[in-house]
Formats: structure tokens, C-alpha cells, sequence
């Protein structure tokens, strides 16, 4: 069976992913780095759909910690075939009150994580030319945010870090893409005020927030067949939010 690992999968997008991978044939490695139960419970739920699954925390911002997960995920499922990058964290306000803690923490696991996640996945993955590595961005990151001067940085360097790495990996049969989400209804959007999130739908053609599985129907697509043809590209799952972007 082909083996993924996605990354930040214990709940939200991640956990969407994890299952819609597994639903498609994927055994799973499960990275997490504090919620260990919601971990545990994405697993489980692989494994109920018949596939192995492996957990192991590991903070995406330290290379060695980024490179171990890869390592553990392969010593127990097998070499990977896909890699999804979407361990994130927020530390949203006004920039002029933004302090280098903040921007710092956002830039090192949102964006160094994924390089420092990528490098030894994908040094397997050119070496056995094959596999598909999906990005997980944003639509801040194509237009930007009030208050995500950080967010919008990284997730705008990870559509750099992915169309550089699809010039790369393109040769040896690697396919590397993202995914560009609008606003999702997870833990991290929960939060919102409600007169922000009518402004936000007043934004979004389609009218409604996404969900999960609607970013993981886009990384399942990315990581098949069907996307044989496709590296270097950014899909939005926005409502239309970034139409004309």
C-alpha cells in the first residue's frame, strides 16, 4: 500500500486529510506536536478504514525534530509516497504591535517547518522518482490579511517554496503542489466575531465557510493519478474568495 504522512493531522484539515488519504488506499503517519489524544483518535479512525497508521510528535520548527518524524513514519509504514505539509499555528495583530516572538514563531513552524519537513522526504523521493507533496497554504497568502502580517508571510513563501521545488523535483517524477484554503470551519476560525465572519461571507461567492473535507477532496485529487500531469500549481478552496487574486 502507498504510505503518507501529513503533518499537524490531529484534528481540522489535517485529520480530513489523514482519513481522505486512507480512504484512497494510503497507509498514514500521523505528525502531531501537542495534541496527542486528537492524534490517537485520527489513527484510530485510519485504521478503521482498514490501513495502518503510526503517531509520532515532533515540533515541525526544529530541523532535527522535522527530519525525525519523517524517519520514524518510514521505519514504521515504509517509504514515503505522499507528504502534506500542513502544520501551522497563528499569532495574528496589527503589525506595528507584532512582536518578533510572535512573527518569529508563525515564520519557523508555518514555514521553515515545511522545508525542514521536506528536505528528507522528498531526498527519498528522487531517489525512488516518484511521489506527490501537497502544501497546505492559504488565501492569505495570495491577498493577504489585516492582522496576519506573519501568516500571510509564510503561507505566501510556502507558494514560492512549492513552484521552486516542482522546478526540481519535476525531472526525477516528483510532483509538488498546494492547496490554498479560504476560510475553513476548524478550531483555528472558531473564534472569529460574528460581524467578521458576515463580512467574510459577504467575500465569498459561494456563500459559506468551507470544510475540512473540502481541502482534503483537493489533496486527495493532488496526490492520485488523476493529478499526473500536475506540479508547480496552486489550487484555491475558497468559495471564490480569491477570484481575480
Amino acid at each position: 500500500m502507498p504510505v503518507a504522512l501529513v503533518t499537524g493531522a490531529s484534528k481540522g484539515i489535517g485529520a480530513a486529510c489523514a482519513l481522505a488519504l486512507a480512504e484512497a488506499g494510503h497507509d498514514v503517519g500521523i505528525g502531531f506536536a501537542n495534541d496527542a489524544e486528537g492524534a490517537e483518535s485520527t489513527a484510530q479512525a485510519v485504521r478503521n478504514l482498514g490501513c495502518r497508521a503510526v503517531v509520532h510528535q515532533a515540533d515541525v520548527s526544529d530541523e532535527d525534530e522535522a527530519a525525525g518524524l519523517v524517519s520514524a513514519v518510514e521505519d514504521a509504514l515504509g517509504p514515503l509516497d505522499a507528504l502534506i505539509l500542513n502544520a501551522g499555528i497563528t499569532r495574528d495583530g496589527p503589525a506595528l504591535r507584532m512582536g518578533a516572538a510572535d512573527w518569529g514563531a508563525v515564520i519557523d513552524t508555518n514555514l521553515s517547518g515545511a522545508f525542514y519537513t521536506v528536505r528528507p522526504a522528498l531526498r527519498g523521493m528522487l531517489r525512488r522518482r516518484t511521489g506527490s507533496i501537497v502544501a497546505i497554504s492559504s488565501v492569505v497568502g495570495l491577498s493577504g490579511n489585516i492582522g496576519q502580517a506573519n501568516y500571510s508571510a509564510a503561507k505566501a513563501g510556502m507558494i514560492g517554496m512549492v513552484k521552486s521545488l516542482a522546478r526540481e523535483a519535476a525531472p526525477r517524477g516528483v510532483r509538488v503542489n498546494a492547496v490554498a484554503p479560504g476560510y475553513i470551519t476548524t478550531d483555528m476560525t472558531a473564534g472569529i466575531p460574528e460581524q467578521f465572519r458576515e463580512q467574510i461571507l459577504e467575500h465569498t461567492p459561494l456563500g459559506r465557510f468551507g470544510t475540512p473535507d473540502d481541502v482534503a477532496a483537493a489533496v486527495r485529487f493532488l496526490c492520485s493519478e488523476d493529478a499526473g500531469f500536475m506540479t508547480g500549481a496552486v489550487l484555491s478552496v475558497d468559495g471564490g474568495m480569491a477570484i481575480g487574486a
